[in-house]
């Protein structure tokens, strides 16, 4: 024998009012693995596109937590000595970048060239897989 359920509708407002407990119990519904969101809405009366506003005002309502830092240590290996920032000279100029690039192939070949990678070299480098 199924239930049916039957809500009968005596004022003159035409909308429903839902309860809070009830709209985050169907939201919770339809976030389960599996389940049918048009479904949930179906069983309960409700138009889907209602159950998915629920579920945006539910998770604009769950504020994510801040960020959480925590606390960083930068340790000199017991073997060598610490450094102070006065023994250390100043640089005469800034130091050369050095940079790389690596190009994965769908075949699983790689493509690495070390070094100061600029512009005409890199063109040689697709131009190159490009004739493969």
């Amino acid at each position: 024998m199924t239930t049916s359920r039957v809500e009968v509708i005596t004022s003159v407002e035409r909308r429903r009012r839902w309860p809070q407990a009830e709209k985050e119990r169907l939201v919770a519904l339809s976030l389960e693995p599996g389940t049918s969101a048009s479904q949930i809405a179906r069983s309960a009366g409700v138009h889907v596109s209602q159950l998915f506003r629920w579920r945006k005002q539910l998770c604009e309502r769950i504020a994510p937590e801040a960020p959480v830092f925590l606390p960083v240590r930068i340790e000199t290996p017991a073997d060598e000595p610490a450094a102070c920032a006065h023994d250390v000279p100043p640089r005469k100029r800034p130091a050369r970048r050095t940079g790389g690039i690596t190009i994965e192939l769908v075949s699983g070949d790689r493509v690495h060239v070390e070094g100061a990678v600029d512009s005409r070299a890199l063109r040689e480098v697709i131009a190159a897989l490009r004739a493969r």
